[in-house]
């Protein structure tokens, strides 16, 4: 027997012992399941290696890449400012999913009451949001440093940077925020199994034997409004880049100005690129692709990018290797 029907023969047993016909409020009492990766149960062990130690490495990298940041004043510019967000973000999208899958792989800690699963959709989709507002302001900010260098000083201030900060917040909590009550709002009657490691908002709606049209199409404009409209944004701001690149006049001006852009585009392939697949793969590969591939895909996708960001900019970035340098430097030193 599966783990999936094993899960099922057990909330079947608990209804079945309970003496009002299930409804609404109790299935929010009895929680969800979230079953892992189904089909790959006998692998849950062997796949939770490669997972905890991408997440620990994402934690580590990021951790040491947001201390460089805060402890070199020399990297306190728009440029390290934004990366430190992206670090942030990160690490915290990373661990909205990640100690919950690793918990459920290794003790069979499968259970998760019903609003901690709203909870941790929330925070989910709110952080895969947040991340793709800071991409865009990491694009917004070489824009500027390449297609108006003179004025980048005067235009991303402090007051500017903190707006964007807060515009950022804001934005992907108003955006999020809406699908807790569309979610509330439905009328639960079936087993609460989630064949997945994680809580997403199409997820928890499929549990729901109400219509869920207004998830779909909620879920659909939400991820056009603010995913697909910054893909179009940084797309733009590198077009205008581009052209601002090849105008100038020596080719190791063109070199640098390209360079300094390689990371942040690496950053954005990353981020972007499996997301996109992920979704497309979802709506149009259908039943041809299992559906433990799609699970796999999304649990890789919370811990790779995390994992390599702060890879990409210590490799690429000469400042923040001297950073870190430094700090370490001066850690070894006030050790002695």
């Amino acid at each position: 027997m599966t783990r999936v029907r094993a899960l099922q023969k057990i909330m079947a047993l608990s209804f079945a012992n309970s003496t009002a016909a299930v409804n609404s409020s109790d299935t929010r009492m009895a929680g969800c399941l979230l079953t892992g990766i189904p089909g790959l149960e006998h692998l849950h062990i062997w796949l939770s290696v490669p997972l905890c130690t991408m997440y620990v490495a994402a934690l580590i990298g990021n951790g040491i890449l947001i201390c460089v940041i805060l402890s070199q004043p020399s990297l306190h510019e728009p440029m390290y400012i934004f990366l430190s967000m992206l670090a942030s973000t990160d690490v915290l999208l990373s661990t909205s999913t990640m100690p919950k899958t690793l918990a459920n792989f290794w003790l069979g800690s499968s259970h998760i009451s019903f609003n901690g699963c709203l909870t941790q959709m929330f925070f989910i989709h709110f952080l895969f949001v947040a991340d793709s507002a800071v991409l865009l302001a990491m694009a917004f900010d070489r824009y500027v440093a390449i297609c108006s260098p003179l004025r980048y000083a005067t235009i991303l201030t402090s007051t500017v940077i903190g707006k964007i900060a807060a515009a950022t917040l804001t934005r992907s909590f108003i955006i999020m925020f809406p699908s807790i009550f569309l979610l509330k709002c439905l009328h639960y009657c079936r087993i609460n199994i989630i064949e997945h490691t994680f809580c997403e908002h199409m997820g928890i709606a499929r549990l729901s034997c109400s219509d869920i049209s207004i998830n779909v199409w909620y879920g659909l404009a939400a991820a056009l409004l603010s995913t697909g409209l910054d893909i179009i944004l940084i797309a733009v701001s590198y077009i205008h880049i581009l052209l601002a690149v090849f105008r100038l006049p020596s080719q190791d001006a063109q070199s640098k100005a390209l360079s300094t852009c390689g990371s942040h585009v690496c950053v954005i392939l990353l981020f972007y690129v499996p997301a996109l697949f992920s979704v497309f793969a979802y709506r149009f590969g259908g039943r041809r692709i299992p559906r433990y591939v799609h699970i796999l895909l999304a649990n890789l996708y919370v811990v790779i990018p995390p994992m390599l960001n702060p890879i990409i900019y210590g490799v690429r970035t000469k400042q923040i290797l001297e950073g870190a340098k430094e700090m370490f430097s001066n850690l070894a030193k006030e050790s002695k």
